[in-house]
């Protein structure tokens, strides 16, 4: 080895070391970046929408369960939304301005919400982009097919809608005191009911000849 070569050798060394040293300290591959949670003040709240019926919870006090999926990573969340609202989880913001659900006495059941999807749309040259909005309207449930959120990257659902509805919460109550009270009368029944005695023959009756 000539002596330049030998030269440059130590300082090559200490290059790498340094390098490994900086690998070392950073933990590997880096941190990937938080999603933004933070809604732009002009999207922050969902218009209102009539509610479709006036009895119950009241609409401001319910709380809805909207699913959201990324199909890109496959993740998927809940998201727990009163009417007015809006939720942001990275480019999508879904805003809930109703939900409802029928009746316990109404057949088929069903449970519906209002909501809408803006996802932000990134230009390929810099820029902060722009928020479209790729869905407006009601999502029930039961009934999916009747309104999808159609997009290659996202997609929604409603959940849950949680309310109540006048006497809902006494009638389960009322339901099992009636179960219980008909249990305790069939399992009294068998020992208030008299012995039965026990069956005997009718005596033969009398033949013509001994009577005579």
């Amino acid at each position: 080895m000539s002596p330049r070569a030998a030269g440059r050798l130590p300082g090559r060394l200490g290059v790498a070391a340094a390098l490994l040293l900086v690998v070392g300290c950073g933990g590997g591959a880096p941190e990937r970046e938080a999603e933004a949670t933070d809604v732009p003040s002009d999207l922050a709240s969902a218009p209102p929408v009539a509610s479709a019926s006036g009895i119950g919870t009241p609409l401001a006090e319910r709380v809805a369960t909207i699913g959201l999926l990324n199909k890109r990573n496959n993740i998927s969340r809940d998201l727990e939304m009163k009417p007015g609202e809006a939720r942001r989880v990275g480019d999508v913001i879904v805003r809930l301005s109703a939900c409802e659900r029928t009746a316990p006495w109404e057949n088929p059941p069903e449970t519906g919400a209002f909501v809408q999807v803006l996802v932000l749309d990134r230009p390929s040259a810099g820029g902060e982009g722009q928020w479209q909005r790729i869905f407006s309207g009601w999502l029930f449930k039961n009934s999916p097919s009747l309104n999808v959120v159609e997009h290659p990257i996202y997609d929604v659902w409603v959940k849950d809608c949680a309310m109540s509805f006048p006497g809902e919460e006494a009638r389960p109550a009322a339901s099992a005191s009636r179960l219980s009270n008909a249990a305790a009368s069939a399992a009294a029944a068998p020992s208030d009911a008299p012995a039965s005695a026990p069956s005997t023959a009718p005596a033969p009756a009398a033949s013509a000849s001994s009577a005579r």
